[in-house]
């Protein structure tokens, strides 16, 4: 069933038009993988980073390899995003390679990977909001629901309105995050701070922590992949916005750390909990509280806006092709705004009963598991249909995808070999749902795009 405005009055059409718009341009593309990337990991990892390797040099070469990695695994996310053009991200990517319930398990598993972060984002909002003496008469979770509504209806007010609060947001976040780089490079030094000393050492276990530290901070880089159906020209389009996106946090990262580095040595930011803050600490003196409570609420809103714009898409996508009504609606301003509404009641509510903590335990094995199955869809579509249009084709093929899966397969393997029952867990919770969802969706017709 295709749901078609009616006419209504002097030329009006009702709410429902039934299909996305393609509206969006290369420059939301970039805001939504800067907005959607990064965050709080770039102000806290570097403690992580330094605790495993305390050499400043091969640091800050780390945080450039994982960002050229970064751009190497979204090789295949870029090919199949432009050839398969279909929104959902890797949900439509796996379900095109490998059929119907290996695409709705990607998809669930990814919307399980993300709707638990909104939740924790939300609460650290109200809890960074109070930190600043903003609103501290106000419970933090009544804080969590308002940020997720408001939000919500900018979201809701269509894929202009929302792809011009991602590219307002991302750039402020941008040049917020120059500013402090900025200023930790330029200004002058205070009283050291005091930290615990570390012993140097460089060892295999380090360099593997490490490694891992600064790849969460890159999770989000294919953000642009989910508005296939929405960006115009999505061959050209989703290859620029994901590249120069990834080249932009690629570069802000590190800086962010030659910046830490200028200010601190290795071993103190080994004994930091939050190297942002103490670095400047020694410049700023007491207003470095403020200084980075301020940055980091920015960038959660950022993230959260990119996510709530992004995930209802998901949502949207596994209904349409369920043909589940409410949930497939798109408004005349191309906003899916039942899956919207789905997304922040769901994240609300898990917010205020506290059962994100849950999902946060099992979203980086589920994430991970997700990049997985990319690879191997990009592998598998090759085979599968060697003459499908592809505007952009990986270079060196096979190697790209092979060298990605191999990274992301020890990254899950690792995952399992640490936290084996809270993988079991996830991937257990993720098997019924996905068999439940498949149970309800598999008798009703498709609605068509």
């Amino acid at each position: 069933m295709v749901y078609k405005p009616r006419v209504i009055g002097a030329g009006m059409a009702t709410r429902d038009q039934g299909h996305l718009l393609r509206v969006l341009g290369v420059a939301f593309g970039v805001a939504a993988v800067v907005g959607g990337t990064i965050g709080q990991g770039v102000l806290r990892a570097p403690g992580v980073v330094a605790s495993g390797v305390q050499d400043g040099t091969i640091i800050l070469a780390l945080w450039v390899m994982v960002g050229v990695f970064s751009a190497i695994d979204a090789m295949s996310t870029v090919e199949l995003a432009t050839s398969i053009r279909k929104t959902g991200g890797p949900y439509a990517f796996a379900r095109r390679a490998f059929g119907g319930f290996t695409g709705l398990a990607t998809g669930i598993a990814d919307w399980l990977g993300y709707v638990g972060a909104v939740a924790f984002l939300g609460v650290v909002f109200g809890e960074y909001l109070h930190r600043l003496g903003i609103a501290t008469t106000v419970p933090v979770s009544a804080l969590t629901i308002g940020i997720l509504l408001v939000i919500g209806a900018i979201q809701a007010l269509g894929a202009r309105v929302g792809g011009a609060s991602q590219e307002i947001g991302s750039a402020i976040k941008a040049l917020m995050f120059f500013a402090l780089i900025g200023a930790l490079m330029l200004a002058p030094r205070g009283a050291p701070v005091e930290t615990v000393q570390a012993t140097p050492q460089l060892t295999l276990l380090g360099l593997i922590v490490a490694f891992r530290a600064i790849g969460g901070t890159y999770t989000g880089w294919s953000a642009a992949a989910y508005f296939a159906e929405e960006v115009r020209d999505p061959g050209k389009t989703i290859v620029r916005a994901t590249f120069a996106g990834i080249a932009l946090v690629t570069v802000i990262y590190v800086l962010a750390n030659a910046a830490y580095l200028m200010v601190l040595s290795p071993a103190e930011m080994a004994g930091s909990n939050l190297v942002a803050a103490d670095a400047a600490a020694r410049v700023f003196g007491p207003a470095a509280d403020g200084i980075v409570t301020a940055v980091s609420l920015i960038s959660l809103v950022t993230i959260l806006n990119a996510i709530l714009m992004s995930q209802p898409h998901l949502v949207f996508a596994i209904a349409r092709d369920a043909g589940i009504p409410g949930l497939s609606r798109v408004a005349a301003n191309g906003s899916p705004q039942f899956a919207l509404a789905f997304m922040v009641i769901a994240a609300g509510l898990l917010a205020l009963v506290g059962v994100y903590e849950i999902l946060l335990a099992f979203s980086a094995a589920l994430i991970v598991a997700v990049s997985v199955v990319v690879n191997l869809a990009a592998l598998w579509m090759r085979r599968k249909e060697p003459d499908l249009e592809r505007p952009w084709r990986m270079p060196l093929f096979p190697l790209p995808a092979l060298f990605s899966l191999a990274v992301n397969g020890a990254i899950f393997a690792a995952f399992l070999y640490e936290s084996p029952v809270i993988a079991a867990q996830a991937f257990a919770g993720l098997i019924v749902l996905t068999a439940l969802a498949y149970v309800i969706t598999r008798r009703r017709t498709p609605v068509e795009a």
